[in-house]
Protein backbone atom coordinates (compact mmCIF):
# COMPACT_ATOMS: atom_id res chain seq x y z
CA UNK A 1 0.00 0.00 0.00
CA UNK A 2 2.76 2.27 1.08
CA UNK A 3 4.72 1.67 -2.20
CA UNK A 4 1.86 2.15 -4.00
CA UNK A 5 0.97 6.11 -2.45
CA UNK A 6 5.12 6.45 -3.25
CA UNK A 7 4.33 5.86 -6.40
CA UNK A 8 0.97 7.79 -6.70
CA UNK A 9 2.72 11.10 -5.16
CA UNK A 10 5.81 10.70 -6.99
CA UNK A 11 4.17 10.35 -10.15
CA UNK A 12 2.14 13.12 -9.45
CA UNK A 13 5.20 15.33 -8.23
CA UNK A 14 6.87 14.94 -11.85
CA UNK A 15 3.81 15.93 -13.90
CA UNK A 16 3.54 18.77 -11.52
CA UNK A 17 7.27 19.91 -12.38
CA UNK A 18 6.51 19.42 -16.36
CA UNK A 19 3.45 21.01 -16.38
CA UNK A 20 4.86 23.99 -14.61
CA UNK A 21 7.92 24.17 -17.14
CA UNK A 22 5.65 23.86 -19.67
CA UNK A 23 3.55 26.52 -18.64
CA UNK A 24 7.22 28.36 -18.64
CA UNK A 25 7.72 27.26 -22.21
CA UNK A 26 3.82 28.71 -23.69
CA UNK A 27 3.88 32.04 -21.22
CA UNK A 28 6.11 34.02 -23.80
CA UNK A 29 4.37 32.48 -26.74
CA UNK A 30 0.94 34.09 -25.32
CA UNK A 31 1.96 37.39 -23.91
CA UNK A 32 3.49 38.77 -27.43
CA UNK A 33 5.62 41.91 -27.38
CA UNK A 34 4.51 44.68 -25.89
CA UNK A 35 4.87 48.37 -27.50
CA UNK A 36 8.16 50.03 -27.78
CA UNK A 37 7.07 53.24 -26.30
CA UNK A 38 7.23 51.87 -22.92
CA UNK A 39 11.13 50.65 -22.77
CA UNK A 40 12.56 54.59 -22.01
CA UNK A 41 9.77 55.70 -19.13
CA UNK A 42 12.37 55.81 -16.09
CA UNK A 43 13.98 58.57 -18.71
CA UNK A 44 10.34 60.55 -19.45
CA UNK A 45 11.04 63.79 -18.14
CA UNK A 46 8.45 65.96 -16.37
CA UNK A 47 6.59 66.96 -19.71
CA UNK A 48 6.33 63.29 -21.01
CA UNK A 49 4.78 62.31 -17.49
CA UNK A 50 2.32 64.93 -18.39
CA UNK A 51 1.49 63.67 -21.93
CA UNK A 52 0.95 60.69 -20.01
CA UNK A 53 -1.30 61.80 -17.64
CA UNK A 54 -3.48 63.33 -19.96
CA UNK A 55 -3.44 60.36 -22.22
CA UNK A 56 -5.10 58.41 -19.15
CA UNK A 57 -8.03 61.16 -18.26
CA UNK A 58 -5.76 62.56 -15.35
CA UNK A 59 -5.25 66.23 -17.01
CA UNK A 60 -6.60 67.90 -13.46
CA UNK A 61 -3.89 66.35 -11.78
CA UNK A 62 -1.02 66.94 -14.18
CA UNK A 63 -0.64 70.84 -13.00
CA UNK A 64 -0.26 69.33 -9.44
CA UNK A 65 2.45 66.28 -9.74
CA UNK A 66 4.23 67.35 -13.09
CA UNK A 67 4.35 71.26 -12.34
CA UNK A 68 4.83 71.50 -8.43
CA UNK A 69 5.89 68.62 -7.63
CA UNK A 70 8.11 67.51 -10.42
CA UNK A 71 7.20 64.02 -10.94
CA UNK A 72 9.47 62.81 -13.71
CA UNK A 73 9.54 59.06 -15.21
CA UNK A 74 11.46 57.47 -12.52
CA UNK A 75 9.79 58.73 -9.74
CA UNK A 76 6.19 57.86 -11.53
CA UNK A 77 7.70 53.96 -11.54
CA UNK A 78 7.78 54.04 -7.76
CA UNK A 79 4.66 55.84 -7.36
CA UNK A 80 2.39 54.40 -4.59
CA UNK A 81 -1.48 54.72 -3.59
CA UNK A 82 -0.08 56.03 -0.30
CA UNK A 83 2.26 58.59 -1.58
CA UNK A 84 -1.15 59.84 -3.15
CA UNK A 85 -3.11 59.89 -0.27
CA UNK A 86 -0.35 61.32 1.97
CA UNK A 87 1.39 64.95 2.24
CA UNK A 88 2.04 66.48 -0.02
CA UNK A 89 0.06 65.44 -2.42
CA UNK A 90 -3.22 63.98 -0.43
CA UNK A 91 -5.62 63.78 -3.45
CA UNK A 92 -9.05 63.45 -1.61
CA UNK A 93 -11.10 61.83 -4.28
CA UNK A 94 -10.72 57.67 -4.05
CA UNK A 95 -12.20 57.01 -7.39
CA UNK A 96 -9.56 59.19 -8.97
CA UNK A 97 -6.65 57.78 -6.67
CA UNK A 98 -7.34 53.86 -7.56
CA UNK A 99 -7.72 54.32 -11.22
CA UNK A 100 -4.33 56.55 -11.29
CA UNK A 101 -2.58 53.56 -9.59
CA UNK A 102 -4.04 51.06 -11.63
CA UNK A 103 -3.00 53.03 -14.84
CA UNK A 104 0.65 53.25 -12.81
CA UNK A 105 1.01 49.72 -11.86
CA UNK A 106 0.06 48.65 -15.80
CA UNK A 107 2.71 51.06 -16.84
CA UNK A 108 5.17 49.97 -14.80
CA UNK A 109 3.99 46.30 -15.97
CA UNK A 110 4.31 46.73 -19.64
CA UNK A 111 7.96 48.68 -19.02
CA UNK A 112 9.16 45.64 -17.18
CA UNK A 113 8.19 43.43 -19.88
CA UNK A 114 9.66 45.91 -22.49
CA UNK A 115 12.90 46.07 -20.72
CA UNK A 116 13.44 41.77 -20.63
CA UNK A 117 11.75 41.14 -23.74
CA UNK A 118 15.19 40.36 -25.29
CA UNK A 119 16.00 37.92 -22.52
CA UNK A 120 12.90 36.00 -22.65
CA UNK A 121 13.37 32.41 -24.32
CA UNK A 122 11.91 29.07 -24.39
CA UNK A 123 12.17 27.77 -21.02
CA UNK A 124 14.15 24.22 -21.29
CA UNK A 125 16.70 27.56 -22.85
CA UNK A 126 16.15 29.39 -19.56
CA UNK A 127 17.22 26.08 -17.46
CA UNK A 128 20.12 25.19 -19.42
CA UNK A 129 21.51 28.61 -19.64
CA UNK A 130 20.89 29.94 -15.97
CA UNK A 131 18.36 32.44 -17.22
CA UNK A 132 15.20 33.30 -15.07
CA UNK A 133 12.03 31.44 -14.98
CA UNK A 134 9.11 33.00 -14.56
CA UNK A 135 7.97 33.46 -10.61
CA UNK A 136 5.81 30.72 -9.46
CA UNK A 137 5.59 31.88 -5.70
CA UNK A 138 3.58 30.75 -3.01
CA UNK A 139 1.32 34.13 -3.26
CA UNK A 140 4.55 36.13 -3.11
CA UNK A 141 4.53 37.43 -6.40
CA UNK A 142 1.43 38.19 -8.98
CA UNK A 143 1.72 35.72 -11.60
CA UNK A 144 2.18 36.99 -14.79
CA UNK A 145 3.58 40.40 -13.83
CA UNK A 146 7.62 41.49 -14.45
CA UNK A 147 7.61 43.09 -10.76
CA UNK A 148 7.47 42.75 -6.97
CA UNK A 149 6.01 45.56 -5.52
CA UNK A 150 7.78 46.26 -1.86
CA UNK A 151 5.86 48.18 0.92
CA UNK A 152 8.37 50.89 0.78
CA UNK A 153 7.40 52.13 -2.82
CA UNK A 154 9.77 50.24 -4.50
CA UNK A 155 9.34 48.36 -7.70
CA UNK A 156 12.07 45.52 -8.45
CA UNK A 157 12.31 43.69 -11.71
CA UNK A 158 11.96 39.72 -11.19
CA UNK A 159 14.38 39.41 -14.31
CA UNK A 160 16.77 41.41 -13.25
CA UNK A 161 18.88 44.72 -13.95
CA UNK A 162 17.37 47.57 -12.41
CA UNK A 163 15.09 48.77 -9.11
CA UNK A 164 13.43 52.14 -8.00
CA UNK A 165 13.52 52.87 -4.63
CA UNK A 166 12.24 56.95 -3.31
CA UNK A 167 12.97 57.67 -7.11
CA UNK A 168 16.98 56.38 -7.81
CA UNK A 169 17.85 54.45 -10.12
CA UNK A 170 19.98 51.30 -8.68
CA UNK A 171 21.16 48.18 -10.20
CA UNK A 172 19.61 44.59 -8.88
CA UNK A 173 20.50 41.31 -9.62
CA UNK A 174 17.01 39.35 -9.73
CA UNK A 175 19.90 35.32 -8.99
CA UNK A 176 19.51 34.66 -6.12
CA UNK A 177 23.01 33.33 -4.86
CA UNK A 178 23.50 29.94 -3.42
CA UNK A 179 26.01 30.20 -1.31
CA UNK A 180 26.79 26.87 -1.54
CA UNK A 181 29.32 27.09 1.00
CA UNK A 182 27.06 28.14 3.50
CA UNK A 183 25.11 25.42 2.69
CA UNK A 184 27.56 23.06 3.24
CA UNK A 185 28.23 24.89 7.19
CA UNK A 186 24.60 24.34 7.55
CA UNK A 187 24.54 20.33 6.55
CA UNK A 188 27.77 20.29 8.60
CA UNK A 189 26.12 22.02 11.57
CA UNK A 190 23.21 19.31 11.20
CA UNK A 191 24.98 16.20 11.34
CA UNK A 192 27.16 17.36 14.28
CA UNK A 193 23.38 18.54 16.64
CA UNK A 194 22.55 14.83 15.42
CA UNK A 195 25.41 13.30 16.63
CA UNK A 196 24.88 15.21 20.17
CA UNK A 197 21.38 13.91 20.09
CA UNK A 198 22.65 10.46 19.76
CA UNK A 199 25.37 10.79 22.49
CA UNK A 200 22.89 12.58 24.87
CA UNK A 201 20.44 9.25 24.06
CA UNK A 202 23.13 7.57 25.48
CA UNK A 203 22.98 9.21 28.64
CA UNK A 204 19.52 9.71 28.71
CA UNK A 205 19.29 5.72 28.94
CA UNK A 206 21.11 5.48 31.70
CA UNK A 207 18.76 7.63 33.83
CA UNK A 208 15.83 5.97 33.04
CA UNK A 209 13.62 5.93 35.97
CA UNK A 210 12.85 2.20 37.20
CA UNK A 211 9.05 0.98 36.42
CA UNK A 212 8.42 -0.51 39.31
CA UNK A 213 9.64 2.71 41.29
CA UNK A 214 7.82 4.96 38.55
CA UNK A 215 5.34 3.47 36.30
CA UNK A 216 3.52 5.05 33.40
CA UNK A 217 1.88 8.49 34.08
CA UNK A 218 -1.58 8.88 33.12
CA UNK A 219 -2.64 10.17 29.69
CA UNK A 220 -5.91 10.13 28.20
CA UNK A 221 -4.88 8.90 24.50
CA UNK A 222 -2.99 6.40 25.44
CA UNK A 223 -5.28 5.41 28.58
CA UNK A 224 -8.07 5.26 26.20
CA UNK A 225 -6.46 3.97 23.19
CA UNK A 226 -5.31 0.15 22.94
CA UNK A 227 -1.62 -0.56 21.98
CA UNK A 228 -0.69 -0.89 17.61
CA UNK A 229 1.78 -2.86 17.62
CA UNK A 230 3.29 -2.22 14.20
CA UNK A 231 1.41 1.43 14.58
CA UNK A 232 5.45 3.04 14.91
CA UNK A 233 6.93 1.36 11.63
CA UNK A 234 4.22 2.68 10.14
CA UNK A 235 4.83 6.61 11.58
CA UNK A 236 8.91 5.71 10.11
CA UNK A 237 6.98 5.01 7.09
CA UNK A 238 5.35 8.17 6.40
CA UNK A 239 8.46 9.75 7.56
CA UNK A 240 10.26 7.68 4.48
CA UNK A 241 7.65 9.28 2.05
CA UNK A 242 7.61 12.96 3.03
CA UNK A 243 11.44 12.57 3.01
CA UNK A 244 11.13 10.75 -0.94
CA UNK A 245 8.65 13.52 -1.66
CA UNK A 246 11.21 16.31 -0.03
CA UNK A 247 14.33 14.92 -1.68
CA UNK A 248 12.24 15.42 -5.02
CA UNK A 249 11.36 19.13 -4.50
CA UNK A 250 15.17 19.67 -3.53
CA UNK A 251 16.05 18.23 -6.80
CA UNK A 252 13.89 19.91 -9.52
CA UNK A 253 14.13 23.51 -7.64
CA UNK A 254 15.89 26.29 -8.48
CA UNK A 255 17.04 27.90 -5.26
CA UNK A 256 17.73 24.41 -3.93
CA UNK A 257 20.81 25.35 -2.18
CA UNK A 258 18.84 27.55 0.25
CA UNK A 259 16.07 25.42 1.03
CA UNK A 260 18.44 22.78 1.68
CA UNK A 261 20.56 25.23 4.08
CA UNK A 262 17.38 26.23 5.90
CA UNK A 263 15.80 22.39 6.53
CA UNK A 264 19.24 21.77 7.83
CA UNK A 265 19.33 24.52 10.09
CA UNK A 266 15.72 24.90 11.40
CA UNK A 267 16.08 21.17 11.96
CA UNK A 268 19.31 21.18 13.68
CA UNK A 269 18.16 23.94 15.78
CA UNK A 270 15.08 21.90 17.20
CA UNK A 271 17.16 18.92 17.99
CA UNK A 272 19.30 20.79 19.68
CA UNK A 273 17.02 22.49 22.05
CA UNK A 274 15.37 19.02 22.25
CA UNK A 275 18.93 17.33 23.79
CA UNK A 276 18.44 19.87 26.27
CA UNK A 277 15.08 18.91 27.01
CA UNK A 278 15.44 15.63 27.64
CA UNK A 279 18.76 15.59 28.96
CA UNK A 280 17.42 18.05 32.35
CA UNK A 281 14.20 15.70 32.79
CA UNK A 282 14.00 12.16 32.41
CA UNK A 283 10.20 10.55 32.52
CA UNK A 284 9.26 7.26 32.92
CA UNK A 285 8.16 4.97 30.29
CA UNK A 286 5.11 5.53 28.16
CA UNK A 287 4.06 1.65 28.40
CA UNK A 288 5.37 -1.10 30.26
CA UNK A 289 5.85 -3.12 26.67
CA UNK A 290 8.46 -1.16 26.67
CA UNK A 291 11.99 -2.85 28.15
CA UNK A 292 14.05 0.36 29.01
CA UNK A 293 15.52 -0.45 32.62
CA UNK A 294 18.64 2.04 32.94
CA UNK A 295 21.46 0.51 31.20
CA UNK A 296 25.36 1.74 32.22
CA UNK A 297 27.75 1.54 29.16
CA UNK A 298 31.42 0.46 30.57
CA UNK A 299 33.28 3.19 29.26
CA UNK A 300 33.27 6.52 27.30
CA UNK A 301 34.24 4.68 24.18
CA UNK A 302 31.00 2.18 24.60
CA UNK A 303 29.09 5.26 24.81
CA UNK A 304 30.28 6.63 21.68
CA UNK A 305 30.11 3.22 19.80
CA UNK A 306 26.74 3.57 21.06
CA UNK A 307 25.70 6.75 20.06
CA UNK A 308 27.69 5.80 16.49
CA UNK A 309 24.67 3.28 16.16
CA UNK A 310 22.17 5.34 16.72
CA UNK A 311 23.52 8.19 14.31
CA UNK A 312 24.25 6.29 11.54
CA UNK A 313 20.84 4.40 11.81
CA UNK A 314 19.02 7.78 11.96
CA UNK A 315 17.22 6.86 15.46
CA UNK A 316 14.67 4.72 13.74
CA UNK A 317 13.46 1.25 14.45
CA UNK A 318 13.04 0.55 10.71
CA UNK A 319 16.94 0.17 10.76
CA UNK A 320 17.01 -1.42 14.01
CA UNK A 321 17.79 0.98 16.80
CA UNK A 322 15.89 1.42 19.58
CA UNK A 323 15.96 3.71 22.60
CA UNK A 324 14.91 4.93 25.67
CA UNK A 325 14.24 7.95 27.52
CA UNK A 326 13.57 10.49 25.03
CA UNK A 327 10.62 11.37 25.81
CA UNK A 328 10.78 14.99 26.08
CA UNK A 329 9.73 15.56 22.97
CA UNK A 330 9.20 13.63 20.02
CA UNK A 331 12.00 13.70 17.75
CA UNK A 332 9.65 11.12 15.20
CA UNK A 333 7.17 14.43 15.06
CA UNK A 334 9.57 16.99 14.34
CA UNK A 335 11.10 14.69 11.86
CA UNK A 336 7.44 14.13 10.12
CA UNK A 337 6.26 18.12 11.05
CA UNK A 338 9.40 19.37 9.14
CA UNK A 339 9.22 17.78 5.75
CA UNK A 340 5.58 18.41 5.52
CA UNK A 341 6.00 22.67 5.96
CA UNK A 342 8.97 21.98 3.22
CA UNK A 343 7.05 20.27 1.01
CA UNK A 344 3.74 22.52 1.61
CA UNK A 345 6.40 25.64 1.52
CA UNK A 346 8.20 24.79 -1.52
CA UNK A 347 5.48 23.65 -3.67
CA UNK A 348 2.76 26.27 -6.06
CA UNK A 349 -0.16 25.86 -4.24
CA UNK A 350 -2.51 24.54 -6.89
CA UNK A 351 -0.41 21.28 -6.17
CA UNK A 352 -3.18 20.25 -4.33
CA UNK A 353 -2.63 16.71 -4.54
CA UNK A 354 0.90 16.72 -3.27
CA UNK A 355 -0.51 19.00 -0.28
CA UNK A 356 -3.34 16.79 0.86
CA UNK A 357 -0.73 13.92 1.05
CA UNK A 358 1.49 15.43 2.78
CA UNK A 359 -0.75 16.81 5.64
CA UNK A 360 -2.25 13.10 5.38
CA UNK A 361 1.16 11.48 6.01
CA UNK A 362 2.24 14.11 8.67
CA UNK A 363 -1.27 13.50 10.77
CA UNK A 364 -1.17 9.91 10.40
CA UNK A 365 2.47 9.42 11.21
CA UNK A 366 1.76 11.46 14.64
CA UNK A 367 -1.25 9.32 15.27
CA UNK A 368 0.92 5.94 14.94
CA UNK A 369 3.30 7.69 17.44
CA UNK A 370 0.76 8.00 19.87
CA UNK A 371 -1.03 4.40 19.20
CA UNK A 372 2.40 2.56 19.32
CA UNK A 373 2.24 4.22 22.74
CA UNK A 374 6.09 5.20 22.33
CA UNK A 375 5.43 8.74 23.75
CA UNK A 376 3.41 10.60 25.89
CA UNK A 377 0.69 12.94 24.32
CA UNK A 378 2.43 15.81 25.56
CA UNK A 379 5.46 14.83 24.04
CA UNK A 380 3.72 15.01 20.44
CA UNK A 381 1.92 17.89 20.83
CA UNK A 382 5.33 19.87 22.06
CA UNK A 383 7.03 18.75 19.19
CA UNK A 384 4.29 19.84 16.96
CA UNK A 385 4.10 23.24 18.23
CA UNK A 386 7.64 23.98 18.70
CA UNK A 387 8.42 22.69 15.06
CA UNK A 388 5.74 24.69 13.45
CA UNK A 389 6.16 28.20 15.60
CA UNK A 390 10.09 27.81 14.42
CA UNK A 391 9.42 27.40 10.81
CA UNK A 392 6.91 29.90 10.52
CA UNK A 393 8.93 32.48 12.44
CA UNK A 394 11.68 31.98 10.65
CA UNK A 395 10.04 32.05 7.38
CA UNK A 396 8.58 35.89 8.43
CA UNK A 397 11.93 37.19 9.11
CA UNK A 398 13.44 35.97 5.87
CA UNK A 399 10.78 37.18 4.18
CA UNK A 400 11.10 41.12 6.04
CA UNK A 401 14.31 42.49 4.38
CA UNK A 402 14.26 45.16 7.63
CA UNK A 403 14.40 42.81 9.86
CA UNK A 404 17.08 40.36 8.08
CA UNK A 405 20.17 42.86 8.79
CA UNK A 406 18.60 44.39 12.42
CA UNK A 407 21.19 44.63 15.43
CA UNK A 408 18.62 42.74 16.94
CA UNK A 409 18.36 40.05 14.89
CA UNK A 410 22.31 39.44 15.01
CA UNK A 411 22.45 39.02 18.70
CA UNK A 412 19.30 37.16 18.84
CA UNK A 413 19.36 34.89 15.73
CA UNK A 414 22.65 34.41 14.96
CA UNK A 415 22.50 31.80 12.77
CA UNK A 416 19.25 33.03 11.37
CA UNK A 417 21.54 36.59 10.40
CA UNK A 418 24.50 34.79 8.93
CA UNK A 419 22.52 32.31 7.08
CA UNK A 420 19.80 35.00 5.11
CA UNK A 421 21.74 37.74 5.43
CA UNK A 422 22.06 37.83 1.56
CA UNK A 423 18.36 36.20 1.06
CA UNK A 424 16.53 39.56 -0.24
CA UNK A 425 12.97 38.43 0.38
CA UNK A 426 10.43 35.45 -0.25
CA UNK A 427 12.46 32.41 -2.65
CA UNK A 428 10.62 32.16 -5.30
CA UNK A 429 8.91 28.71 -5.73
CA UNK A 430 11.36 28.62 -9.61
CA UNK A 431 12.02 24.75 -11.07
CA UNK A 432 14.48 23.84 -13.46
CA UNK A 433 15.89 20.50 -14.82
CA UNK A 434 19.36 19.48 -13.00
CA UNK A 435 20.26 17.10 -16.05
CA UNK A 436 21.09 18.34 -19.38
CA UNK A 437 18.66 16.20 -21.31
CA UNK A 438 15.27 16.93 -19.81
CA UNK A 439 13.46 15.18 -22.66
CA UNK A 440 15.01 11.78 -20.92
CA UNK A 441 12.49 12.33 -17.51
CA UNK A 442 9.42 12.76 -20.24
CA UNK A 443 10.31 10.10 -21.58
CA UNK A 444 10.26 7.94 -18.79
CA UNK A 445 6.97 9.54 -17.34
CA UNK A 446 5.16 8.55 -20.49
Amino acid sequence: MWLEITRLGSRALWRGFLTQLDNLNNHTDKQGMPSSRYAGVESWSTKQVAGWLRDQGFREYVDLLCSKHRLDGASLLCLTETDLRSPPLELKVLGDIKRLMLAVRRLQRQHTAVTHSGSEVSAFSLINTGGTDRVVSNGFAEQGSGDHQHCNGSVTTVGGEHSYSNGKRKQYCGRLDPEYWKTALSALYAMLVCGVTSFVMVLVHERVPDMRTYPPLPDIFLDSVPRIPWAFAMAEACAVVLGSILMLVLLMHKHRSILFRRLCNLTGTVFLLRCVTMFVTSLSVPGHHLQCSGKIYGDAWAKVQRALEIWSGFGMSLTGVHTCGDYMFSGHTVVLTMLNFFVTEYTPRNWNFIHTMSWVLNLFGIFFILAAHEHYSIDVFIAFYITTRLFLYYHTLANTQAYQHSRRARIWFPLFSFFECNVTGPVPNEYGWPFSKPAFMRMLLG
